[in-house]
């Protein structure tokens, strides 16, 4: 049986976990309440009407969220001839070919992110089993297979993020600190949200936002009222 500290405790009390706030109340409030002794992440989850099973129903792709997540992130980039030096003067922290797809298969995993040129991808593909599980895999629906090396490392440096859909139909991201000025988190959080809701697949019918719940790292989760959620986003699109 789980037992809750005094720190979360007194978290629920301040809360009603049976309300749906508004995206600007939410923010507020986990800010408010992220009071661990390091500085919390700020996490967004969003319960999608789609079935991941089928591929015409998958919601996947990248954002540049405009304050950043707070974390810079380890970039490795696979290519081939001039795109290393292209990828080392834009950043990139691991720059390697064939012989660094070799290490990566053999279980190199210091990065937050791989790049890969198209021209690599016949030997990275083959890491499909070893990145794909960790998120990793490059792949060209997210800009992470491409020849514009720099621009996808400075945009992965300035906080570009990903989200897709899991096997349960939810998106988790990071969307900053609770350090962060409310306002900044209030922007990334709707930045990321209209993404999700403009990914959506033509194929899916009914109701595509089912739910969305805020929380810092050590806090609890508020949830967020969909509908008016979707409208806030819509109006300042």
């Amino acid at each position: 049986m789980s037992r809750k500290g005094k720190r979360f405790k007194a978290i629920l009390e301040k809360v009603d976990l049976t309300k749906q706030y508004t995206i600007s109340e939410a923010v507020a409030i986990v800010k408010e309440n992220a009071t661990a002794k390091f500085d919390e992440s700020l996490e967004l989850h969003v319960r999608l009407g789609v079935d991941p099973r089928h591929a015409d129903q998958q919601v996947r792709s990248t954002i540049v969220l405009p304050f950043g997540t707070g974390h810079t992130k380890k970039v490795c980039v696979l290519a081939l001839g001039d795109k290393q030096k292209e990828a080392q003067d834009a950043g990139a922290d691991i720059v390697g070919g064939d012989e660094l797809v070799q290490e990566i298969a053999g279980g190199r995993m210091d990065f937050d992110a791989v790049i890969a040129t198209p021209d690599i991808m016949k030997s990275a593909g083959r890491l499909g089993k070893v990145l794909g599980p960790r998120g990793l895999m490059p792949s060209a629906k997210t800009g992470t297979v491409t020849f514009d090396v720099a621009d996808a490392v400075k945009e992965i440096k300035a906080g570009r993020v990903e989200f897709r859909v899991d096997k349960t139909a939810i998106t988790h991201n990071a969307v900053g600190k609770a350090s962060f000025p409310a306002e900044n988190l209030e922007a990334n959080v709707k930045a990321l949200f209209r993404a999700i809701v403009k990914a959506r697949p033509s194929s899916v019918k009914g109701t595509y936002v089912k739910g969305i719940s805020l929380a810092s790292t050590m806090g609890v989760g508020l949830s967020i009222e969909p509908t008016q959620a979707v409208k806030d986003v819509a109006s300042e699109a």
